[in-house]
């Protein structure tokens, strides 16, 4: 009789298993567990003979069905590709993404190949875009909100691929396209998003005002702080939306050096970020929605930085925090370079530090087209003025300035800043909370990508409670 194939009977010789099942009669014992390892039962058969080894009989059993442990969290080995997609995943949980199309999606990329990445999201977003205009003219508001929303995703991580060294227009035009989309998703919310842009300097900064809806009662506000390279989705699955699920109004902005502020008006980076928090409150303190008592203001990434820099300042704040804290940006920068450039780049010695590192782009082709990502908010074309330029933004002058109730997020397993949230948190002076994120409960990794509700709950809870939130 022919033994079906997938059966651990049959992945084993007749002869094997009388063998194997002497031993149990014997008094050997197999600890259970939840699932065994098929694959290796065929590939490891029980072929030698007793006593060969020092093992028991039934240790060598118990072995073979052994289950495997792998990592459903690694989808990737190459582990920024591996990051994107546990964050695009991840935006699923406010509507951002859809499971399904993002497993199709990573059955046709290539691990490593940034191109075949790139491909698989833009046809996606393409996908998704149709489907919106569809429902949209079909009057379907509810699923042209949610196919508008997932084709700007995509799209928006569609950008981290693109090259910056081989198609430096790319990034550009894609991401216009994310935002034209994401502008069709938040005229679909209810009540609409409204385009809010506030007064700065001798312009005005892009923004987005989200309303709980049109009563025109005072409520607490969230201000979202986005990280220098992130999408209003990012700002959406990050905060916005939570907020508004919990009775806060929201607002959040593209700031200097980000999104269309960087892309159309050419406004970049800055590290004294009070002087677009203060006149944004200004802004907001106006509209009678806003309770003026109980503003919060949320930094993720970079913004781990910009957040508590205003709020050193600016004392209207209510509340901050930080996710994740950042005690000094120039860390994540500095970090990879070797001994000698630190030494050139310590000594000022601007001419060699710069020939050193153009040389990134025949040694090391991805650190150099991540520095032209990093450099661009800046405004820079020196690496040396770069990297002094963003020696600037540190806390340490300013930490003990801060007087507003702060939470600061310390994942495990940061990637860019570790050891910076704990550093942040003690030298805090006023009412301060950290909060750890552990891999045990999927909350590891830079913005807990993997754990939107978590994350959510446990920051709320506190701006519930500190802002006396009902």
């Amino acid at each position: 009789m022919q033994t079906p194939r997938g059966s651990y009977f049959g992945a084993m010789k007749r002869r094997e298993f009388l063998w194997a099942t002497a031993a149990l009669a014997g008094g050997g014992s197999i600890v259970p567990r939840p699932i065994a390892s098929v694959q290796a039962a065929e590939s490891e058969p029980l072929s030698s003979p007793p006593g060969a080894s020092s093992q028991s009989d039934s240790q060598k059993f118990g072995e073979v069905f052994q289950p495997k442990l792998r990592k459903a969290s690694v989808f990737f080995e190459d582990l920024d590709m591996n990051y994107v997609f546990q964050e695009l995943l991840g935006g699923a949980y406010y509507r951002a993404a859809d499971i399904g199309a993002c497993l199709a999606m990573a059955d046709q990329i290539v691990d490593g190949d940034r191109l075949s990445a790139l491909r698989a999201l833009l046809v996606a977003g393409d996908r998704l875009s149709a489907t919106a205009a569809t429902s949209a003219a079909h009057g379907c508001r509810t699923s042209a909100r949610e196919a508008y929303m997932q084709a700007a995703n995509y799209i928006f991580y569609a950008t981290h691929f693109v090259n910056p060294v081989t198609a430096p227009d790319a990034f550009a035009f894609d991401w216009v396209r994310h935002q034209e989309l994401w502008d069709q998703a938040a005229a679909l919310l209810d009540p609409p998003a409204e385009y809010l842009p506030f007064p700065y300097e001798k312009t005005t900064l892009p923004g987005y005002f989200f309303r709980v809806d049109d009563s025109g009662q005072r409520r607490p506000l969230l201000i979202l702080n986005n990280r220098s390279d992130g999408g209003m989705l990012t700002a959406w699955t990050k905060g916005v939306a939570a907020a508004l699920e919990r009775g806060y109004n929201a607002y959040t902005f593209y700031g200097p050096g980000q999104g269309t502020a960087l892309l159309q008006q050419k406004l970049f980076a800055r590290p004294d970020w009070e002087k677009v928090i203060s006149p944004l409150l200004d802004y907001l303190l106006i509209r009678r929605e806003v309770d003026p008592e109980r503003i919060a203001l949320l930094g993720i990434s970079e913004g781990g930085y910009w957040a508590p820099r205003a709020a050193a300042f600016d004392f209207r704040l209510a509340a901050c925090v930080a996710d994740p804290g950042v005690w000094d940006m120039s860390t994540a920068w500095t970090q990879p370079l070797s001994k000698s450039a630190l030494d050139l780049l310590a000594t000022g010695q601007q001419q060699k530090f710069d020939s050193l590192i153009h040389l990134w782009p025949r040694v090391n082709p991805r650190a150099a087209a991540t520095l032209i990502l990093r450099m661009r908010p800046l405004g820079m074309n020196s690496p040396y003025e770069a990297f002094k330029a963003v020696q600037q933004y540190t806390l340490a002058s300013v930490v003990k300035q801060i007087r507003c109730p702060m939470l600061v997020t310390d994942p495990e397993r940061e990637q860019f800043w570790q050891g910076q949230s704990q550093r942040l948190y003690d030298a805090l002076p006023g009412p301060k909370i950290v909060v750890k994120f552990t891999a045990a409960e999927g909350g590891d990794l830079h913005c807990e990508p993997k754990a939107p509700g978590l994350r959510t709950q446990r920051i709320f809870d506190w701006l519930d409670q500190t802002l006396k939130v009902s």
